[in-house]
């Protein structure tokens, strides 16, 4: 998997490494993830969605998710505002290299593996050509050192390639390939395995009334306590517990990633872990941005429930193709709510 993943992939490194290029990904979630400006990207995400909804009675949600979560991504990592030419381009990128990621590396023009391996190469040379401009950039605006880049960021400007180019990627010591492959690995889990379960919350809420119900009630009294139009924030997030339990029953009920690529390096003992479900992994593999994946599913849930009623059709289902796809792509038949979007 080195040619797709590249030899400094998250999923593939060990030891110091691993800590090392964990600890920039964790540092970086973890603040951004109760700032202002990642819940006002959000809520904006969120909002253009439900309005793109408007006099529609059907939409294919799953394609739609895949849309949202690229988009939210690339604001967060690169600043690329949804709609840009070059978000388009690393999206259709990403599409043929998510379809060549499980295939057998078989190498020949054509085939699923080698076309993933040139649209890695051609993300890595996107995210390179944005390095370079913003270097330049700041040597011609400054005549300092990249370090500046970082100051953008203190002030709750930048992005996470301010962050790793600048004074955080100096301390760490990340070459310029670690700095292009920890954006890809960042990209690559917020934008798939975000995307579907996304698209399996929807799915399995219009199975279950009782609780589309109950959290429809807790976002309702959520925006009982707030003013006509005022967005969500840290706190807010912080009171939907059951839209918490929501998404972790989802997790369990619905296997999002079948599978890692990496193997047992020693032998282990493994002792009664069928009694616990640990979706976002453990220890040292826990997943770096679970913290910011449950920020961007609540404030998406929020807006869907007061906004929408929906259906889908009775053969409707997930399928492992070996990702999780849908039947017909997750087609709803949607109604809105009271006419009004929150």
């Amino acid at each position: 998997m080195h040619g797709i993943l590249g030899k400094h992939s998250l999923l593939l490194v060990s030891g110091e490494q691993h800590k090392k290029l964990r600890n920039v990904a964790v540092s970086f979630i973890s603040a951004s993830k109760a700032t202002a400006d990642f819940h006002r990207c959000l809520e904006e995400l969120c909002t253009a969605m439900m309005e793109s909804w408007k006099g529609r009675k059907e939409v294919s949600f799953h394609k739609e998710a895949k849309e949202f979560t690229m988009s939210l991504m690339v604001k967060t990592l690169l600043s690329i505002k949804p709609g840009d030419v070059i978000g388009s381009r690393i999206l259709e990128d990403f599409l043929t290299y998510m379809k060549g990621f499980v295939s057998l590396p078989l190498y020949f023009p054509g085939s699923p593996y080698a076309m993933a391996v040139k649209a890695r190469a051609r993300l890595s040379s996107t995210v390179k050509e944005i390095m370079k401009e913003r270097k330049n950039k700041c040597i011609s605006s400054s005549g300092d050192d990249q370090n500046r880049i970082s100051d953008d960021h203190s002030e709750g400007v930048g992005d996470f390639l301010d962050v790793i180019m600048g004074k955080e990627g100096s301390r760490w010591g990340l070459s310029d390939e670690e700095q292009v492959s920890i954006v890809l690995d960042i990209l690559l889990g917020g934008y798939e395995t975000t995307a579907t379960l996304m698209s399996l919350l929807v799915y399995f809420l219009a199975q279950y009334p009782i609780a589309l119900q109950t959290l429809k009630e807790e976002h309702q009294a959520i925006r009982r306590s707030k003013q006509d139009g005022e967005p969500l924030n840290w706190e807010d997030y912080n009171q939907m517990q059951f839209t918490y339990n929501v998404i972790c029953e989802t997790l369990r009920y619905g296997n999002v990633v079948k599978f890692v690529h990496r193997k047992a390096i020693r032998d282990i003992e493994y002792k009664g872990t069928h009694k616990k479900v640990t979706p976002f992994g453990g220890g040292a593999r826990l997943c770096p941005g679970y913290g910011l994946a449950q920020v961007e599913l609540a404030f998406f849930l929020h807006h869907l429930v007061l906004n929408y009623r929906w259906k889908i059709k009775g053969d409707e289902m997930p399928l492992a193709y070996p990702y999780v796809e849908f039947k017909r792509g997750l087609l709803l038949k949607i109604e809105p709510i009271n006419n009004s979007i929150n």
